[in-house]
């Protein structure tokens, strides 16, 4: 199995991707609005992907956070509040918060299961920052390490209450960023104890079943090397100091933030310490080079896989949506 996840052109999978994915035997799937008009639609493509090796616990992610990163869309489904809101809703109702959130990740969940998507990335535990670049912006669940922690924690059980695994992003923190990273490296020169606050939320959810990186380069740990790319990072921030031993993606690596060619950022990343290289954009050439350069998925990342996905067969059957998405207005409409 190839440790990358990739994406698709279009609505359905054309024939030269389908060949190569049955070749190259990649480890999941990305979805984006360009493979998405309707739910019958968006099912027969996540079957047909589970079809290619007979994977019925096949990792098929997408962005669905709500504002304003939201792939599946009105008019089919509704929008989803950003994290923001759960943050602002905090500050009147800590537990109503965080029951709103959970609820609200369990409504995002049932949506995706009923289309085939078995991994959401969220939740963002980045701790914002007033002065930071907006990429983050109202993302961000808030300022405050502990009070992200406890909105990501609600998140994950919402989400995996509802048959969903999700992703803790962005280690080991892109809150304090200053670019936007899908245009270039943002260098964040707070120094170690400073960035202590921006590991608190991560260390707290260290056993989340997922997790992935951002592309920052932090001068207090590694001065050279952006992190998904420094060893010093991945493995003595991440997996040594956080302490999370779950499956590590990359993020995209496309974005500009990264230097070479999109092959050559994968094989840095694996070698670095990421289980998973992602890449999002279904160019041929990128995806090809990327299977050529990686080496076979190591037992440690297929055993952290198979656990991650194991923890949707533990979701019990639960409310219908219309009814987890009344539950969480009635709530944030008390507390407002």
């Amino acid at each position: 199995m190839t440790p990358a996840v990739f994406g698709m052109s279009g609505l359905s999978l054309t024939t030269e991707e389908k060949a190569f994915f049955k070749e190259s035997d990649p480890s999941g799937y990305i979805i984006f609005g360009r493979n998405i008009e309707s739910k019958a639609q968006l099912r027969s493509l996540t079957d047909d992907l589970r079809a290619i090796h007979g994977r019925d616990n096949l990792a098929i992610l997408i962005d669905q956070e709500g504002g304003r990163v939201q792939r599946m869309t009105e008019p089919i489904w509704p929008k989803f509040p950003a994290g923001e809101v759960f943050d602002k809703l905090y500050e009147i109702a800590p537990a109503t918060a965080i029951e709103a959130a959970r609820l609200n990740a369990q409504a995002l969940a049932v949506s995706l299961t009923e289309v085939g998507i078995t991994v959401d990335c969220l939740p963002l535990l980045d701790v914002r920052q007033p002065d930071a670049n907006n990429v983050i912006g109202d993302r961000a669940l808030g300022s405050e390490p502990l009070r992200v922690a406890a909105l990501g924690r609600a998140i994950l059980d919402g989400l995996q209450k509802g048959g969903v695994v999700g992703v803790v992003k962005h280690m080991p923190g892109h809150g304090r960023t200053s670019v936007d990273t899908h245009k270039a490296l943002p260098t964040v020169t707070a120094s170690d104890e400073e960035l202590e606050m921006d590991l608190q939320p991560f260390k707290t959810l260290k056993d989340a079943p997922m997790g992935m990186t951002g592309h920052l380069l932090f001068t207090a740990w590694d001065a050279d090397t952006p992190s998904t790319l420094s060893e010093a990072i991945i493995e003595g921030v991440i997996r040594d100091r956080i302490g999370f031993d779950g499956l590590l993606y990359t993020d995209d690596l496309d974005m500009e933030a990264l230097s070479g060619t999109v092959p050559e950022r994968a094989e840095r990343a694996q070698k670095a310490g990421c289980d998973i290289a992602l890449n999002c954009w279904a160019k041929m050439d990128d995806m090809a080079g990327i299977a050529e350069k990686l080496a076979p998925m190591s037992g440690k990342t297929k055993q952290r896989q198979d656990d991650a996905m194991a923890t949707i067969s533990e979701a019990s059957e639960g409310p219908e949506f219309t009814e987890l998405v009344t539950k969480r207005d009635e709530l944030m409409a008390a507390a407002a």
